[in-house]
């Protein structure tokens, strides 16, 4: 459990003065001057130090990330780009703190653009968190006014931050389409090299973070990179905040301890899984792009939620968006709506993501009913490794592993639902459709 003097979001529920006045009083904007003064070295080696690593999914190392831009500003102008486009199906962190606490993010983009020699900042807010972008411009507003943003600010450097709304694209959360949307263009990934500290926004050095991870780094400087690093255990290091949804008494967002145990996260701040833990089927563990775990001793029971324990179940964090499903679940289709998600959300640049969603989604659809064949699970298994790695950003792969989790962990009930249909058809004396093939 996380004791309250780690907390860092302390008006995640919205019950305290989300403005100036309240953000100061929970500690924002103390001592800034103070921090910004260190020097751009200073302030990325204190978030080395503390092991902050991205919060937005991928789960890279913040001070490295920061490192990468270069040393000195030239002719061309740094920029630093926050990620709010929080797009991913069942994640709802980010839009918390945008509504609630937008101060802690407003203070991060200034120490963060000062450890990069940044003279601007861009939120790309989604496009439709209305009234969080409404309330993030709302705190920019109070931070100019009180000379905390902007030129000859009483923090003694120079920064402007602005807000931009997107237009509700699941792909301009992918950090290469967001810089392309930001610049007024079609929301489509670019190739990689040249990388986003080399040749970002408008062609400059840009870094390109979440809104978790920006909003942390405050209190990371104040109270000291050793102090977060203390929180969790070695390489997954602080705290998160954790968007439990799906079949528990009660979805919630919470701020816990990197790491902690999913039965302790479901029982302790949701009241359980509804029916009991024994009726706990799976769990997808950050977000709809991630595998699913299923339940029981190899799964759910010994699952840890960071980075290390994840991976060691064949998943990944991601944004830490849980997503319970119970034994009332249809798994299979389940998968075939998310299936569909990423089918309707495909930039369609790829040939393997463009063609590769919807051949799966309809081949899950078919499975759902038990109309295929035994062949096409190996079939289907095979076309998400020509997806995965595949395509010019993450979209391909974070399609493909939801279904690669069902094949591996839900085969028998494919199988099952096939032979059933089968029987049902023999039994009919009626004569089975022939199955589709993929070039369907």
């Amino acid at each position: 459990m996380l004791d309250d003097k780690d907390r860092i979001f302390k008006n995640l529920y919205g019950l305290h003065d989300w403005g100036l006045e309240g953000a100061r009083k929970r500690g924002s904007w103390d001592g800034t001057k103070a921090i910004l003064d260190k020097g751009r070295d200073a302030i990325v080696n204190e978030v080395k130090a503390s092991g902050l690593r991205g919060r937005g999914g991928a789960g890279f190392p913040t001070g490295v990330k920061w490192s990468f831009m270069p040393k000195t500003v030239g002719d061309r102008p740094h920029y630093l780009v926050v990620n709010a486009d929080e797009s991913e199906p069942g994640t709802c962190k980010d839009r918390e703190i945008l509504r609630n606490d937008p101060h802690l993010l407003v203070e991060g983009c200034l120490i963060a653009g000062r450890a990069m020699g940044c003279t601007a900042g861009y939120i790309y807010v989604r496009g439709e968190f209305i009234r969080e972008r409404q309330r993030l411009q709302a705190a920019i507003d109070q931070a100019y006014e009180a000379k905390l943003l902007g030129k000859d600010n009483i923090n003694g450097y120079d920064f402007d931050l602005y807000v931009h709304h997107g237009a509700g694209a699941y792909i301009c959360g992918e950090e290469m389409a967001l810089l392309e949307s930001l610049e007024g263009k079609k929301g489509q990934p670019r190739l990689k090299p040249p990388f986003p500290a080399n040749m970002g926004l408008y062609g400059c050095p840009t870094t390109v973070n979440n809104v978790e991870s920006i909003a942390v780094v405050p209190d990371i400087m104040r109270r000291g990179g050793a102090w977060f690093a203390g929180i969790g255990r070695p390489n997954n290091t602080g705290t998160k905040l954790y968007c439990i949804s799906g079949h528990v008494e009660r979805p919630c967002t919470v701020e816990e301890t990197l790491g902690v145990p999913l039965r302790e996260l479901i029982e302790t701040h949701c009241g359980g899984v509804r029916g009991g833990w024994d009726n706990l089927l799976a769990v997808i563990p950050g977000g709809s792009s991630m595998p699913l775990i299923p339940a029981g001793p190899t799964g759910c029971d010994d699952l840890l939620m960071d980075f290390d324990g994840c991976a060691k179940h064949k998943s990944a964090l991601g944004t830490a968006a849980v997503i319970v499903m119970d034994k009332s679940t249809d798994i299979i289709r389940a998968m075939a709506r998310i299936s569909y998600f990423y089918k309707h959300e495909s930039c369609g640049q790829c040939t393997p993501c463009r063609e590769g969603m919807g051949w799966m989604w309809r081949v899950l659809t078919r499975m759902a009913e038990g109309r295929a064949q035994r062949r096409e699970i190996d079939m289907l298994f095979d076309v998400t490794k020509q997806i995965e790695g595949h395509t010019i950003c993450a979209f391909g792969d974070g399609a493909a592993w939801p279904v690669q989790g069902l094949l591996r962990h839900f085969r028998p009930e494919i199988e099952r639902r096939i032979d059933e249909y089968v029987r049902n058809s023999d039994s009919r004396g009626a004569v089975r459709e022939p199955t589709q093939v993929a070039a369907e």
